[in-house]
């Protein structure tokens, strides 16, 4: 199996400029961990994660330096920790080099990545751009989907294509929900934003021919007023 079969395809992704409150809102919104910073191209810059929210100066959680770090610390270092806890852009408190892999990377390749970088996901990238992310849940999601080993049949490759087709252009496209087909079988799960979605993107799978069966465990989540 490779990325392809397993990734996540509706992406939630900001741009560098935008504000570090409205970062931390993407997250909490759509009930993830972690979001993709790209370009109006959709080229991949960095990723903010909560970890790198967790010290900011309007929260208070900034950490004393000790005096041996003020004394001995090089200076680029503290002030790098300034800008990121300090900086209201994304640009400013990603992380920049950000592990990826490609949608032919295998997924044991990526467990070892994930393992070695001590990492929860990685972009997809194709020639550069964003295509998708694979957690390790897509990985838990496609152990579940297998049965005594035997990897997604080519079959079922294409009716999940299918059914991410279905779903292309729809204003609920890009929220941040997993399709994975097993032998005809469909299973969706991740976040939405109303029931009516969550429908909605069940009968996608349901409508399309071949699947025989979908279990939907997509989860309801409100989205915060803008302000």
């Amino acid at each position: 199996m490779k990325a392809r079969d397993v990734m996540t395809t509706h992406l939630v992704t900001v741009l560098p400029d935008v504000g570090v409150k409205d970062v931390a809102r993407t997250l909490v919104q759509n009930g993830i961990s972690a979001v993709p910073v790209v370009d109006k191209g959709g080229n991949l810059l960095g990723i903010v994660s909560e970890g790198d929210l967790m010290h900011r100066a309007e929260i208070e959680t900034i950490a004393p330096r000790s005096w041996w770090l003020a004394l001995f610390g090089a200076d680029r270092d503290i002030a790098a920790a300034y800008v990121k806890s300090h900086s209201h852009r994304a640009r400013d408190v990603m992380t920049p080099d950000v592990v990826t892999v490609t949608p032919e990377t295998d997924l044991s390749t990526i467990a070892r990545l994930f393992e070695k970088h001590h990492i929860k996901r990685v972009p997809v990238l194709d020639h550069g751009r964003l295509v998708g992310i694979v957690s390790r849940a897509n990985l838990v999601q496609a152990i579940a989907m297998t049965s005594d080993g035997i990897a997604i049949e080519e079959n079922d490759a294409r009716l999940r294509r299918e059914i991410l087709h279905k779903l292309k252009g729809q204003p609920w496209e890009n929220r941040p929900y997993s399709i994975q087909v097993r032998r005809g079988e469909a299973h969706l799960s991740g976040f939405v934003y109303s029931h009516e979605e969550r429908d909605a993107v069940r009968v996608a799978a349901e409508i399309t021919p071949g699947i025989g069966r979908v279990t939907n465990d997509l989860r309801v989540v409100t989205r915060m007023a803008e302000y």
